[in-house]
């Protein structure tokens, strides 16, 4: 598995840097290709978190945690992340390298509970609605306005479908698609 680790208002010292290399670096396991892992470290008041996002196989497992220790949080993500795998296992099955059985301990020792919910999605309802092309800005005006916290749009400026999110700390982001 490949690593970025950065910090943010937060020293990476060789003893976490390890520490979050050896406990990410167990999940590899569950990939048949090489995986990438993003992690970003830092303080928010007087906790730390971290937050990870690993790419593997066309999937993407993003989680994040928050503990007075990072340690700590570090292996609360290691849990979250096994989890989205576990929970995704039957896709995942086909893109493992060997077909070694997913028992039911978690790497840090402990039971793993989730469902094994092997059933299709359920849509509950489909909506449809024309696109109207606006800037970005007209789109988070509009999203606000329908008391959303996502809103899809077509962009006037580069003639794409986009997607207009607020994110957690209060601010918004737009995905765009790539080809």
């Amino acid at each position: 598995m490949k690593f970025t680790i950065i910090g943010r208002k937060i020293t990476v010292t060789d003893k976490i840097r390890g520490y979050v290399e050896k406990k990410l670096g167990k999940l590899d396991k569950f990939f048949k290709d090489e995986s990438e892992a993003r992690v970003v470290l830092g303080t928010i008041k007087d906790n730390e978190y971290i937050e990870a996002a690993i790419y593997a196989g066309g999937m993407i497992y993003r989680a994040e945690a928050t503990d007075v220790d990072v340690l700590a949080a570090t292996d609360k993500i290691v849990d979250v992340i096994e989890r989205q795998i576990r929970r995704n296992k039957t896709r995942l099955e086909k893109k493992i390298k060997h077909s070694a059985t997913l028992d039911s301990m978690l790497i840090s020792g402990q039971d793993y509970t989730g469902g094994d919910d092997d059933s299709e999605f359920e849509i509950v309802k489909k909506k449809r609605f024309q696109v109207k092309p606006m800037s970005v800005e007209e789109a988070i005006l509009q999203m606000n306005l329908l008391g959303h916290s996502f809103f899809v749009f077509k962009n006037v400026d580069t003639d794409e479908m986009n997607v207009v999110y607020a994110r957690r700390d209060g601010k918004y982001a737009v995905i765009e698609s790539v080809e």
